[in-house]
């Protein structure tokens, strides 16, 4: 019995760190499509997103034009362009994305997580200071580096990070996520800007400070730059 309860255990910890990251695809692409009707019809749903019959993929499924500069004429200085499976549909299945991010000078990227995807940064143009922020479990401890062009740095999944241009032009990175949907919660936004509105009572011992201070905080407008 002990041996079963056992292989029980083992089988739920596989099972949870097998749906813990993206799927692997079973097939070479899975290109995904908006239109649910279809579904009964015999395509495959996957991961949220219906599959496009494969013969009828073409070049366009796999391809995203224009990946420019984005506007950085915003209250933080700065602009997330993504490249999901949201705007490349044959990314559907495939475990990774990307997202150009644009600084003007002192542009922030203020701290966000991505829950579902770790980040690789490569910075292609000015000099960040960037940085994450471990969990509880090691004591919140945090970890900054200067990046220059050419530079790479890894922000593990799910942790607080930020990048910050402090140079003095503007600055260009590209950063690779481990997920064809990483998502974002930036935290700022989240705390102070949820629809409705947290309670500022439960804000206010959280964080230690007066009722008025949360309020005004939660009266500011907390821009979304990606």
């Amino acid at each position: 019995m002990k041996v079963v309860h056992f292989l029980v255990i083992l089988l739920t910890l596989t099972s949870y760190v097998a749906f813990a990251y993206d799927p692997s695809p079973l097939q070479d692409f899975c290109v995904a499509i908006n239109d649910t009707k279809i579904g009964v019809y015999g395509v495959v749903f996957v991961n949220g997103k219906f599959c496009k019959d494969p013969k009828f993929a073409n070049s366009d499924d796999f391809f995203f034009g224009g990946l420019g500069p984005g506007d950085i004429a915003n209250p933080l200085g700065s602009k997330v362009t993504p490249v999901t499976v949201n705007e490349i549909l044959g990314l559907n299945t495939l475990g990774i994305s990307l997202a150009r991010i644009d600084f003007a000078p002192n542009g922030l990227n203020p701290p966000h997580t991505h829950p579902r995807g770790t980040e690789i940064l490569v910075v292609l143009e000015g000099t960040l200071y960037v940085g994450f922020v471990a969990s509880n479990q090691n004591n919140n401890r945090l970890f900054t580096k200067v990046l220059y062009k050419g530079d790479v740095f890894v922000f593990p999944i799910g942790l607080i990070h930020f990048q910050q241009n402090i140079g003095y032009g503007n600055a260009v990175a590209i950063g690779a996520l481990s997920s064809q949907n990483p998502g974002v919660i930036t935290i700022a936004n989240a705390v102070f800007g949820s629809k409705p509105p947290i309670s500022d009572e439960v804000l206010a011992k959280a964080f230690q400070v007066d009722k008025k201070i949360i309020d005004y905080l939660q009266k500011q407008f907390w821009y979304n730059n990606s």
